[in-house]
């Protein structure tokens, strides 16, 4: 389904009991709603579950860049307030973390509980370039480049060399991509440094990372959880980057308890 938010056209989905309190997913750069899927049934049961495709992938528009944190940010209070949903509870994975972290400082009314996953509160400076890099790569050569060295973050070799059929529909998401979108929200992770901000979160924060995600370590995590005060902290082993498709079940057992906890 598509609604007009923030001057943009998103793609979304809307599953669950509709009197159930909403969770809403938040997907990593160059992923889609889609990257949740493993989450749903679970989620489902006990929610009413928004999943959105971010500015400049899947099937919501792709606008000329560069995008910013703020932008994406208001893309999502846009597109919840055209739902009619004034309050929910975020899950955000990397790039979806760090809109989660965006929104909980500017509109903390809006959200019921914050689970920041596999994601940083800043970009170092001698990062930047790397950034660069992956905007250049995508503007000029298209994702194809793209595919393999993403893959390799976003899964560990067990896990690649176990599940070619879960890697085979992750890098067709990969390729899928917009490159303008992809660069867009390049800019904008690019940007991240929120770190010095976090401590003014008050609402109730769930981090969870990885044990072998090496873009968005367990030290990167360790910092978001030290600064916004009553934070719980979940380690998942065995899992790199995109920690709901490689330990569904861990993932998904750490992020139902917690909501199960703040409901």
């Amino acid at each position: 389904m598509n609604v007009a938010a923030n001057g943009i056209n998103v793609n979304y989905t809307l599953d669950g009991p509709a009197a159930a309190p909403v969770v809403t997913l938040s997907h990593s750069l160059a992923a889609d709603l889609g990257m949740w899927n493993p989450q749903m049934a679970a989620l489902t049961a006990r929610f009413r579950v928004l999943r959105y495709d971010t500015r400049g992938h899947g099937a919501t528009d792709v606008p000329a860049g560069p995008y910013t944190l703020e932008r994406l940010a208001d893309d999502a209070l846009g597109l919840l307030t055209a739902l009619g949903i004034p309050k929910t509870h975020w899950i955000g994975l990397s790039m979806g973390g760090m809109i989660g972290q965006t929104l909980a400082l500017k509109a903390p009314e809006r959200l019921a509980s914050l689970l920041l996953c596999d994601t940083s509160s800043r970009v170092p400076t001698e990062a930047k370039p790397m950034w660069d890099e992956r905007i250049r790569v995508a503007e000029t050569q298209g994702m194809e480049p793209l595919v393999e060295p993403t893959i390799g973050r976003w899964f560990t070799a067990p896990f690649r060399e176990r599940r070619p059929d879960v890697i085979e529909r992750v890098r067709a998401m990969i390729r899928a991509t917009n490159p303008r979108g992809y660069a867009g929200c390049c800019h904008a992770i690019a940007g991240l440094n929120l770190t010095d901000r976090l401590s003014a979160i008050r609402v109730p924060t769930l981090v969870v990372v990885g044990e072998d995600d090496p873009g968005t370590p367990v030290a990167a995590a360790r910092v978001i959880h030290e600064q916004i005060k009553g934070s719980e902290l979940t380690i998942i082993p065995s899992a790199s980057h995109l920690s709901n498709m490689e330990q569904p079940e861990a993932f998904t057992a750490a992020v139902s308890g917690f909501l199960s906890k703040v409901r």
